[in-house]
């Protein structure tokens, strides 16, 4: 973790500048009197000054020295009231003096253990403000008694077919931008297959996760929706496999037109064509708006979780809202600090050095032609971390939410992989925050057992616990914190989504001069725009992560 500084010492300047001395001797002010015996020249020096500037001061008229002596005296008087009543103010303020001098500038480390200054919790931690987030309403939902405008089956441009890869979350966007580009063609959309990834190696269906016949229902004024290939195409294995069948190259974030021109006449064609590869291969501010809001619509409204995992999710909800007891209200964190996040991002953590040693190993291994040999890493590292593109340590979210005002009672509802150094790298923040709890703390065995059969259906648990929570953190970007952020946005902005300000962040802990009254402020004052509040989209924007201007209408 970035240096979180203690001092004892009151001293935070440097060391004084050396006095730059004259080149040439100053003139003297008496001429010769080097003359004269250093004392009797010094003492008729001094009379002479003297008597000359009283003299000037009382001129002819002995009565102003009279009148100098009273005036004086007043003055005497309030200059010693003055100093009397800050000398009383002094002695008040000397304790809380001595303690700012001498208390820790961030944070100090006492073994594994984490200690921050005090902090008092507010109400308005736990939602945004009511009057920033009435202005706005969700509006990408489905048309009531909407007339359906699709031809017949067999009058569409022929099918398309994708293969989601990925994650849960990039599957997820790769369905809703099928359906869009389905759309654009006046095509039918085939089932999409969720092929996973090699770091997941799991073999799920579309139907193991989401309720196919809502999906199919709810968009059926939009899109024509088949549950599999047609039986008149026989040979199934072409697709994927087969360059005739297949549409490759489509850039990233393609445009509407894009299609129309380059896939459509393919589709025409072969009257059944697989689009691959097809993760973010469709743009944000080149398409209509309204394949913008049906976009919007099938991640918002037509992608239903199955109704074991949303009773599944609404369980862990409610026992995270009342682990003490009591009703309260609980933060999600995403913690984004597995080994392999911290390899990809080449960023320097604290660590032993042979820890640091394994990790340059690992890159090595995963990443060889960014790895070279190492040598430039230190460096771009550096950057990195300046830039605010280094993944958050466990300890430095601590730190984060400590200021920003959440204290030690803090329910904390932790979404992640293994963390990278286990139990030892979240020490810190088990300890500043121990009502910290995971999906394996708050169910038995049992109760999860039958979703550790697909690695999706337990992502989606964490989904869906985030999207409920009062606060929802992230601590690295990904494709689930914007959606999950984007879904909250979408909800009416009122439930907070800190999105922690990383090089600002990065700076703050690298400042030794920094104190603690300082950093709150300094953090509280950054993150009040960076809490899932409203914000006009903009060229280029990512309509997952802020769905307002298509997605919402003004109320």
């Amino acid at each position: 973790m970035a240096e979180l500084r203690h001092s004892g010492s009151t001293g935070r300047g440097g060391p004084h500048s050396p006095v730059k001395k004259d080149d040439e001797a100053a003139t003297p002010l008496v001429a010769d009197v080097s003359s004269v015996a250093p004392s009797a020249a010094g003492r008729d020096l001094r009379d002479r000054s003297r008597g000359t500037s009283l003299l000037s001061f009382l001129g002819d008229d002995p009565g102003v020295l009279f009148r100098h002596y009273r005036a004086n005296d007043a003055t005497n008087k309030v200059i010693v009231g003055v100093l009397s009543l800050l000398l009383v103010l002094g002695l008040f303020s000397l304790p809380s003096l001595w303690t700012h001098l001498n208390g820790p500038y961030l944070c100090h480390k006492d073994g594994i253990i984490l200690r921050c200054p005090h902090v008092k919790e507010e109400p308005s931690l736990w939602e945004n403000p009511y009057s920033a987030t009435t202005s706005w309403k969700p509006c990408a939902e489905r048309r009531d008694n909407g007339i359906s405008d699709l031809p017949p089956e067999n009058e569409t441009n022929g099918y398309i077919f994708i293969h989601a890869e990925g994650g849960l979350n990039q599957q997820r966007i790769a369905i809703c931008n099928a359906v869009a580009v389905a759309k654009i063609m006046n095509s039918t959309l085939i089932l999409p297959v969720l092929k996973q990834d090699q770091i997941w190696k799991d073999q799920t269906k579309f139907e193991d996760i989401f309720d196919v016949d809502h999906f199919i229902e709810y968009l059926k004024d939009d899109v024509r929706i088949v549950r599999d290939i047609p039986d008149w195409f026989s040979d199934k294995a072409e697709l994927f496999t087969s360059i005739r069948r297949t549409v490759k190259n489509i850039p990233k974030y393609a445009s509407a037109q894009f299609y129309i021109d380059n896939v459509l006449p393919r589709v025409k064609e072969k009257k059944i064509m697989a689009l691959k590869p097809f993760v973010d291969r469709l743009g944000y501010d080149n398409v209509p708006e309204e394949i913008n809001r049906l976009r919007c619509r099938v991640n918002y409204h037509a992608l239903k979780f199955l109704p074991e995992i949303d009773q599944m999710a609404d369980l862990l909800v409610s026992r995270m809202r009342n682990r003490t007891g009591n009703s309260n209200p609980y933060m999600a964190l995403h913690l984004r600090f597995e080994k392999g996040m911290v390899g990809l991002s080449f960023c320097d953590f604290v660590g032993t050095r042979e820890e640091k040693a394994m990790m340059a190993a690992y890159r090595k291994k995963e990443w060889p032609r960014r790895y070279k040999n190492g040598s430039h890493l230190w460096q771009l590292a550096l950057e990195k971390r300046k830039e605010g593109r280094c993944p958050l340590e466990p300890g430095e979210v601590a730190v984060i939410l400590r200021a920003l005002g959440y204290t030690k009672d803090t329910q904390i509802y932790v979404a992640s992989g293994q963390v990278y150094g286990g139990q030892n790298r979240m020490a810190p923040l088990r300890n500043m925050f121990p009502n910290l709890v995971t999906k394996e703390e708050l169910a038995s065995k049992e109760e999860l057992d039958s979703f550790r059969k697909h690695v999706t259906s337990l992502a989606a648990l964490d989904f869906l616990v985030c999207q409920k929570s009062d606060v929802f953190v992230m601590t690295h970007g990904g494709n689930f914190a914007k959606l999950i952020i984007g879904a909250r946005r979408y909800m009416g902005h009122r439930l907070k989504s800190i999105k922690p300000d990383k090089g600002l962040m990065s700076k703050s802990f690298g400042d030794p001069y920094m104190g603690w009254a300082s950093f709150v402020e300094e953090v509280i004052t950054t993150h009040q725009t960076r809490t899932g509040l409203p914000e006009e989209t903009f060229p280029n924007y990512d309509l997952w992560e802020n769905p307002l201007t298509p997605c919402m209408c003004r109320t």
